[in-house]
């Protein structure tokens, strides 16, 4: 009876003995659990990802994004869930690497492109290539483009400079020679080209003319070129240029000037009547 007693007795130390170790072991692994274990899918994140938390035991708050290798708040387990393990195949073992936060690297500058304005004022820009990317919540890339400013001057800035005199379309300047003299009759007549500009100011002189009032700011006009009002170059002088402001002025009309923008032009055309041409 008394050895069963003891026997008994050793038991019972013994069952106290191992529930006090797996009480203890308990309150590791509820330790252990604390941080990015405790996350829902996905646990851990790349980049920097503020909503990418949890809160430890101590309900203090830290990160299981990678970026928080960088600011030092990841939670205490984030090495063990959040680390990558990669097999070398070479070395035939088992390498652990993190998810290192990678800077983003652009290389050189390209060279400057050509002045956006063919005349005056103007902007040009240059670019370069991103050739490493940001990873993993690395510095993001700095600007890829820079621009300054620039005063173009092309060749054909001349013909920005002139301007136009205009007549409505009533003042032909073809008619036909009564005595047919010869010089008159073997001139070469010259193809039409047709020109559309849009308005962009109109003095208020213009109002005064019958035939200068549809000069109004964004109206679209067309204006003809016709033979005869040619230069040696074959061309109306204030023709202007393609998407360029350049001025005007009403030759009948006293005081009525302003500016357009040549939007499109054809060869070998005739503006619609009541239209205006170059005189």
């Amino acid at each position: 009876m008394v050895t069963m007693r003891a026997f008994g007795e050793s038991l019972g130390c013994v069952w106290v003995v191992a529930c006090g170790y797996l009480a203890a072991l308990g309150m590791l692994l509820q330790m252990a659990e604390a941080g990015c274990t405790d996350r829902a899918n996905p646990k851990c994140c790349t980049g920097r990802n503020n909503e990418c938390f949890e809160f430890t035991r101590r309900k203090a708050v830290c990160f299981c994004d990678t970026y928080c290798q960088k600011t030092g708040d990841c939670c205490a387990d984030y090495q063990a869930v959040c680390q990558i393990s990669v097999q070398n195949a070479s070395a035939g073992e088992l390498r652990t690497e993190c998810c290192k936060a990678i800077d983003c690297v652009v290389g050189s500058w390209g060279p400057w492109l050509e002045c956006s304005s063919l005349c005056g004022e103007g902007s040009k820009e240059r670019t370069r290539q991103v050739t490493v990317p940001p990873r993993n919540g690395g510095t993001p890339c700095p600007d890829l483009k820079q621009r300054r400013g620039c005063f173009g001057h092309s060749p054909v800035c001349n013909a920005a400079e002139e301007v136009a005199k205009i007549l409505p379309d009533s003042y032909k300047r073809n008619f036909k020679d009564p005595w047919r003299r010869p010089h008159i009759l073997m001139k070469e007549v010259k193809p039409s080209y047709c020109l559309h500009f849009r308005v962009k100011q109109a003095s208020a002189a213009c109002r005064l003319g019958l035939w200068s009032r549809p000069l109004l700011r964004e109206r679209s006009v067309c204006i003809e070129c016709q033979g005869e009002a040619m230069g040696s170059r074959s061309r109306c002088e204030g023709d202007g240029l393609e998407a360029t402001r350049t001025f005007w002025t009403a030759a009948s009309v006293p005081g009525c000037q302003g500016s357009w923008v040549r939007e499109s032009s054809r060869e070998q055309c005739t503006c619609p009547q009541h239209s205006l041409i170059f005189v």
